[in-house]
């Protein structure tokens, strides 16, 4: 399991400062996120802030997969491949990054994805592309299921929850990667969990 790098403690104290003075943010379920081992969270996709929302609040290092156009920009891509992004060309089928999806988890560390693909405009969250199953499968890690909620989208001083689910256990999937029926079943699965993270961050009581 790798430690937390300075440039990422920095960048992390950083971004926690800045996003706490712009928005009001709750976040809920922290004890749900194991301290050890590799495990994955999987989380709905409202903005380009979700990736930094997700982590700045756990104690763990987060790796993430990025669009690989990000990585092509000479400021933005060399930061966010110290922070342990890695690419991936969506729409390609692209095997190097479940590759480095499944060696990063079998190395201990956390990785955090966004099965919907691309940002939703509308909020709702969409249908789950395979990939969290087809790592989860590969690696027999657990699966954080985590919600993003905005209120009023992002807005200065809106609302912000992060809710981390309880784990879901690898064995709770029941994936057999030769039947793509039982991948489908796992995603709606995990699917189902983070809309009912959602929800409940949405109602005025949570």
């Amino acid at each position: 399991m790798s430690k937390m790098t300075k440039f990422y403690r920095f960048a992390k104290a950083v971004c926690n400062g800045a996003l706490t003075l712009w928005f009001r943010i709750e976040v809920h379920g922290v004890e749900n996120l194991p301290a050890e081992g590799g495990y994955i969270v999987v989380a709905n996709h409202r903005t380009y802030l979700d990736p930094v929302l997700v982590g700045i609040r756990m104690k763990r290092q987060v790796n993430f997969m990025a669009k690989a156009e990000l990585f092509s920009n000479k400021l933005l891509g060399p930061i966010i491949k110290r922070l342990g992004a890695f690419p991936v060309s969506r729409g390609t089928g692209d095997s190097s990054a479940i590759e480095k999806a499944v060696d990063t988890v079998k190395h201990g560390d956390v990785l955090a994805l966004f099965p919907e693909g691309t940002r939703s405009k509308t909020g709702e969250i969409m249908r789950f592309k395979s990939g969290a199953i087809v790592v989860a499968a590969q690696t027999g890690a657990d699966i954080v299921p985590t919600a993003i909620y905005f209120e009023n989208c992002a807005k200065f001083r809106s609302r912000v929850v992060i809710r981390y689910g309880a784990p879901i256990p690898n064995g709770a999937l029941q994936v057999d990667i030769k039947k793509p029926r039982t991948i489908k079943a796992a995603s709606n699965l995990v699917r189902d969990a983070v809309c009912a993270l959602w929800e409940e961050s949405g109602s005025k009581n949570s």
